[in-house]
């Protein structure tokens, strides 16, 4: 039979109608230390508190599905769409533009993020730079449909009131959605990358040194021989000359012969 608590004894009290109980000092030592004693009960004893569980990392790699690379690409498309990590930033716009251009091309163009007029076509590289880009493929003997053209960002980062106006996208953000350009390489498997952008290179090499140190040599990703030029946009500037143009076209000059692409005299002086 278990033995009677002071708890008990109480109930008992109150069911035969005493609603108080004098205390003097012995009884008041005596509930303090049954008091202390119940409070000073190992941790293990007490009740656990409720924890949410911690947020997995995002995944590092992530497999594209099906049999071609053109089902290949739309399965990493349809998947980054609604990819939670990239939602749960919070700080990238809802309308997604992935990539454009040749799934197997031998030449992939990587760019930062979308800006407006990509985000309006849902395409990277259109609007003013992408016009650009599109000319600088024409000297080079080459349209964008023969080439893989892709941004780290798939979705254009946003900024406060936000009309016309664009950012470059933060290292957290590249860092989420690296695994979605990563998979894109994987399926192209292009020869020769050309990374535009001081953003795409750092997002891509993981280095902090500026373009102009970045620009005139050979790199690698994902065992892929890597060029860093210059956004197109850089070419908009109303006080570009010559001399810029030319930094680009020889960057474009070593992605060619580096494919073994036919060069001619006259683009070999272009810009000079």
């Amino acid at each position: 039979m278990a033995t009677p608590t002071l708890l008990d004894y109480l109930h008992q009290l109150r069911k035969q109608g005493v609603s108080h109980v004098p205390i003097d000092d012995p009884a008041r030592k005596v509930l303090r230390e049954l008091y202390t004693r119940g409070s000073a009960r190992s941790p293990a004893s007490r009740p656990p508190k409720s924890q949410s569980s911690p947020t997995p990392p995002p995944p590092t790699s992530i497999t594209a599905t099906g049999s071609t690379p053109a089902e290949k690409i739309a399965s990493l498309a349809s998947l980054a769409d609604t990819w939670a990590p990239l939602k749960n930033l919070r700080s990238l716009r809802e309308t997604m533009v992935f990539s454009v251009g040749k799934p197997d091309a031998d030449l992939m163009i990587i760019g930062e993020a979308p800006g407006f007029h990509d985000e309006q076509q849902k395409e990277p590289f259109v609007g003013p730079a992408g016009e650009k880009l599109d000319q600088i493929l024409k000297a080079m003997g080459l349209s964008r449909e023969q080439v893989y053209i892709s941004n780290i960002c798939k979705f254009r980062p946003a900024t406060k009131n936000q009309t016309t106006n664009n950012r470059p996208p933060s290292p957290e953000e590249m860092a989420t959605s690296l695994p979605f350009l990563k998979a894109e390489i994987d399926v192209v498997k292009p020869r020769v990358i050309i990374a535009l952008g001081a953003s795409t290179a750092h997002g891509l090499l993981n280095s902090d040194k500026k373009i102009t140190e970045l620009r005139d040599s050979w790199h690698q990703f994902q065992g892929i021989p890597l060029r860093v030029s210059y956004h197109p946009s850089y070419l908009l500037r109303p006080d570009d000359g010559l001399g810029e143009k030319r930094k680009v076209w020889e960057d474009m000059l070593a992605g060619m012969e580096k494919l073994g692409l036919p060069i001619s005299e006259k683009q070999r002086g272009y810009f000079k």
